[in-house]
């Protein structure tokens, strides 16, 4: 089973289920990678996810990454990768998996330079943030950032988002 919380602050539009959206995203994130069984198992993964705003987001992206500067999705995995296939058989029956942290203003900016809703890019930085919480990395070389890309790809397909990975098309293309 898979549990979600969502705690969003004001500055997040209230035109989204976010719990909903969320647990969608988480789901079909997990799904995707070959820890899909985990979601059927009778241990419940537990995520958190926080909407804030950037200035959280910089302030801990300055101390946990040594990077200044707000981002689009923070990620905290709160179990080692090599012990993600042992889930199933955890004594409480939770897990924490971990926390995704995205910020506002970062979100909402990417969003309109895509010319889509906050609220499907958010979907996507979910689920990419997800990932990460399963271990997965696209920092470490080509082929896994292909490979994380990729899941990323499936999961929003089966949500009904389209690729946000596929280049906008230009006026000359259309």
């Amino acid at each position: 089973m898979i549990a979600v919380a969502v705690q969003r602050e004001d500055q997040w539009p209230d035109t989204a289920d976010w719990d909903d959206l969320a647990l969608k995203a988480v789901s079909q994130a997990i799904r995707q990678t070959p820890f899909g069984d985990l979601a059927n198992e009778a241990v419940t993964l537990e995520i958190s996810i926080k909407l804030t705003d950037n200035e959280e987001v910089q302030s801990l992206n300055a101390t946990y990454r040594e990077k200044d500067k707000p981002t689009n999705v923070l990620s905290f995995p709160m179990v080692q990768p090599d012990m993600l296939g042992a889930l199933a058989n955890s004594d409480d029956g939770e897990v924490l998996l971990g926390d995704i942290v995205l910020a506002r203003g970062v979100c909402q900016a990417e969003a309109d330079e895509k010319n889509i809703a906050v609220e499907d890019h958010a979907t996507h930085l979910i689920v990419h943030g997800m990932l990460h919480l399963l271990g997965y990395d696209h920092e470490t070389g080509e082929a896994e950032a292909e490979a994380m890309e990729a899941m990323e790809r499936s999961a929003l397909a089966a949500l009904g988002l389209a690729d946000p990975y596929k280049p906008a098309a230009t006026v000359n293309e259309v």
